[in-house]
């Protein structure tokens, strides 16, 4: 494979900014319906025209909310991307059940369908294959053949994965035509893995990135006592890590937050950030932090003390 950066795969332009709905589903803590309607109308304002949600984020609550309130929302049209590979079992009063993984065509389609009728259109513009991380067979056998035959179809416009590791999704990468990649937590200040392998190769193979997880789920956002750190309470070290970055923030008075989002567009591989919002207040504050200006000289700086791999930087000025 030439080293050289191959055209993109995805049959539109993804926007720099999208909103990720784990929190409108009620991830850590409920959000409410107004909550989530104002959410959404500060992320139509701000410029946030890629939506990102699953199934399974708040069992179906989070697509049920944006087919409810995603057209009172106005603007144009945003570009949407939902999951498969697991579904919903209700119980029989119809509250919140089972999550079962079900990487069979049929089960594909079924999780696809579901996920059209909670969101009241009838395509999305991606679907990733969620999460398949100890399905190494599955995929290879029905699942990816099943999301190329809905792309073909037209119920998909593209295809491609969402997991937490990078090294997987390379993997799938290399073996298959991936249209996009969704990485989460494995590009940001404080965790560079995606860097080595994926990156490179989804820019040889044409394949669009998406990062999420930028802040560390929080840390990156708030370095306090406390403060998560991929899922878990941060380690001491960790937050320690965390807090020097942002004292070296604060010196160029850059909000650590703004080099948080700002980060991964540094490569040349990504082409989009979502954040995880459940108000619009916190809309309006990352939507800011994406456009604060960040001079070249913090950069440098955030890159002699580790934050920020010098070859990002060598990339970007040439």
């Amino acid at each position: 494979m030439s080293d050289r950066p191959a055209a993109k795969r995805l049959p539109f332009t993804l926007p720099r900014l999208g909103l990720g709905t784990a929190p409108l589903g009620g991830l850590f803590e409920d959000v409410s319906e107004e909550d989530a309607a104002a959410t959404l109308n500060a992320a139509a304002e701000g410029g946030m025209s890629y939506v990102d949600t699953a199934p399974r984020y708040g069992h179906g609550l989070a697509e049920r909310r944006l087919g409810r309130l995603l057209p009172s929302s106005g603007g144009a049209a945003p570009v949407i991307s939902t999951k498969t590979g697991w579904l919903l079992r209700p119980r029989p009063d119809g509250s919140p059940g089972e999550v079962i993984t079900d990487w069979t065509e049929r089960g594909i389609r079924e999780s696809l369908e579901s996920s059209l009728a909670r969101l009241g259109r009838s395509c999305v513009d991606i679907l990733y294959l969620h999460d398949p991380d100890d399905y190494p067979d599955e995929i290879r056998r029905t699942a990816y053949p099943a999301v190329r035959r809905l792309r073909e179809e037209g119920l998909v416009k593209a295809i491609g994965f969402g997991m937490n590791h990078s090294a997987p999704l390379a993997s799938y990468v290399a073996e298959f035509e991936v249209d996009v990649v969704l990485v989460a937590g494995r590009l940001s200040l404080l965790d560079h893995e995606a860097l080595s392998e994926l990156l490179p190769l989804c820019a040889r193979a044409g394949t669009s990135v998406v990062v999420g997880g930028v802040f560390n789920t929080g840390l990156l956002a708030d370095p306090t006592p406390g403060a998560m750190f991929n899922y878990r309470p941060a380690p001491a070290a960790t937050l320690e890590r965390a807090r020097q970055c942002r004292a070296l923030c604060d010196a160029y008075e850059v909000p650590l937050p703004a080099a948080a989002i700002q980060f991964p567009l540094l490569h040349s591989a990504v082409d989009s950030v979502v954040l995880g919002c459940r108000s619009a207040a916190e809309v309006t504050a990352n939507v800011a932090a994406a456009r604060f200006p960040i001079p070249d000289e913090l950069w440098q700086r955030l890159a002699k003390a580790g934050f920020v791999p010098e070859q990002l930087l060598e990339e970007r000025v040439g």
